[in-house]
Formats: structure tokens, C-alpha cells, sequence
């Protein structure tokens, strides 16, 4: 059974973001296409996670390595691997010997229409020092699965939000 919707109406257009309407429904889409890659960096028995300034939140969030595709000029089009690839060694100062495909997720579907596109990456090499571009301030961890728990907590007691995305991490505690 498909839904007959009703026309997509744009509300405001900036450069990363567009607020859409259709009907009453009120929702976000990325500008330009604009996809993201989530990594779930492993090697050993340990996850590298990040941690950075978030404006929206108005304080740091803890989350798993991330970043934009297609989003610099010359960019448009980029293979999400690739994109992944160098969005992990940007961020966190690793490189991946493998890259895998996980399929597209939604975070949020009841306000924004971005999907991602979860990457594995295994074999992981300490090649630089990560921390993002200038405008980033990013802190990495490279946290024992054993204690990823423990971490979050910590971190969460801190003051740090917390990104959705690390319930992949502590879905075995919950079930």
C-alpha cells in the first residue's frame, strides 16, 4: 500500500539545509544531495570514538567517527567508502585497511529526511593525529569494548551529550 502525498513545498533554503512542508508535516533535508558516513571503527577489541563541539547542543557529544559526502566542490558524487576512508583519518587519526558496507540508516525520520550510510572499518593504523579541520575540535578515544559502558556513562557525567549512534554500542546491555 503506497500513500499519495501531498506536494513537497520548500519553506527556506540555506547553504547546508533546506526546512520543507508537505501537507501540515514540517521537515529538514540536507542541501544538494548531501549524504553522511558514519564509521564504526574496530580493531582488537577496542572502538574509536570522538568527541566535539556540537553548536545545536550548545556543548560537546560523544559519538562515533562521521562526516559529510559529497560536500566540498569537487566532491560531488563520492564513493561513501572513500568518503569514509578520509573522513576516519581527518577525524580521528586512523586509516582502515578495510571498509565495508553496512546499508543506510535514518536517525531521525520524523523530522529530518538524512540517511547514512554505516561503514565498518577494521585494521585500523595510526597514521596522524586526527582532531579534524581547523573549525573542529575534536578529542579522540580509543575505548576497550569491555569498558564501552563504563565510558559513556563517564562521559555523559561530564556533561558530554550523547549521540544516538552508541546504542550500537550498548544494545547488549539492554536486551
Amino acid at each position: 500500500m503506497s500513500e499519495e502525498l501531498p506536494d513537497e513545498q520548500i519553506a527556506w533554503e540555506g547553504k547546508w539545509i533546506v526546512a520543507k512542508t508537505r501537507g501540515r508535516w514540517e521537515y529538514v533535508s540536507r542541501a544538494r544531495s548531501i549524504r553522511a558516513a558514519v564509521i564504526l571503527a574496530t580493531d582488537e577489541d577496542h572502538v574509536i570514538l570522538i568527541e566535539q563541539f556540537r553548536i545545536p547542543l550548545g556543548r560537546r557529544c560523544l559519538e562515533l567517527p562521521a562526516g559529510l559526502i559529497g560536500d566540498e566542490d569537487g566532491h560531488e558524487g563520492e564513493d561513501d567508502l572513500v568518503a569514509a576512508g578520509r573522513e576516519l583519518i581527518e577525524e580521528t587519526g586512523y586509516a582502515a585497511a578495510s571498509l565495508e558496507d553496512c546499508g543506510e540508516f535514518y536517525s531521525s525520520p520524523g523530522m529530518v529526511t538524512e540517511s547514512f550510510t554505516l561503514v565498518r572499518a577494521t585494521g585500523l593504523t595510526r597514521v596522524g593525529e586526527g582532531g579534524g579541520t581547523d573549525e573542529e575540535d575534536i578529542t579522540t578515544y580509543r575505548v576497550p569494548l569491555a569498558e564501552v559502558q563504563d565510558f559513556i556513562a563517564k562521559r555523559r557525567a561530564a556533561g558530554c551529550a550523547i549521540d544516538v549512534r552508541m546504542l550500537m554500542l550498548l544494545g547488549k546491555y539492554f536486551i
